[in-house]
């Protein structure tokens, strides 16, 4: 039986997870609609009324989207873990006696936990040659790092949730009836 400790960090960093997505995703709602709006009806009502207000959408609203899809999606694969809503192959189940489940599954937790730990690995090596060419976005000159280091967060969350399932089955989540 998992310690009421472990169970409420769990669920504390899964809420912090889902308040960065939603973040994120808003964020990018908010600015591609208010750079549409600006481009597509304050610009030409200015021009209407005489007044040129020049370029009128949000500077780099794409740009700026597209670091936050980065960091919403790779929140994502902790969300996903969590709730268990990412993909399971389905091949090879039912081949091992159904006494065999709880021993299999954490064998795959820890097999699952420890290579996502291998890909924390790679994603820091990727965050970590950014930071040291200080390589920048174009057109907003900001170092891209600290977007990328979503990256290696994201599969370090998914990976630490894995190794808790393997020391504490019960706080594995139910998989889905089914899934799509």
């Amino acid at each position: 039986m998992a310690p009421a400790s472990a169970r409420r960090a769990l669920e504390l960093w899964h809420r912090a997870e889902c308040w960065v997505a939603v973040t994120a995703f808003g964020f990018i709602a908010i600015v591609l609609i208010l750079d549409v709006i600006g481009r597509e009806a304050v610009g030409p009502l200015s021009r209407l009324m005489g007044a040129d207000l020049g370029a009128t959408g949000i500077p780099a609203s794409q740009r700026l989207s597209v670091y936050a899809l980065v960091v919403g999606s790779f929140c994502g694969v902790g969300i996903a873990t969590a709730t268990a809503a990412h993909l399971v192959p389905r091949v090879a189940f039912g081949w091992l006696p159904a006494a065999w489940n709880d021993t299999v599954n954490r064998i795959a937790d820890v097999v699952t936990g420890l290579f996502l730990l291998g890909v924390v690995w790679f994603g820091a090596v990727f965050v970590l040659s950014s930071m040291g060419t200080d390589l920048r976005a174009p057109i907003l000159n900001w170092p891209v790092w600290p977007f990328q280091l979503a990256i290696p967060l994201g599969f370090l969350s998914a990976a630490g949730r894995y190794l808790a399932y393997a020391v504490w089955p019960d706080l594995r989540p139910i998989p889905p009836e089914y899934q799509e």
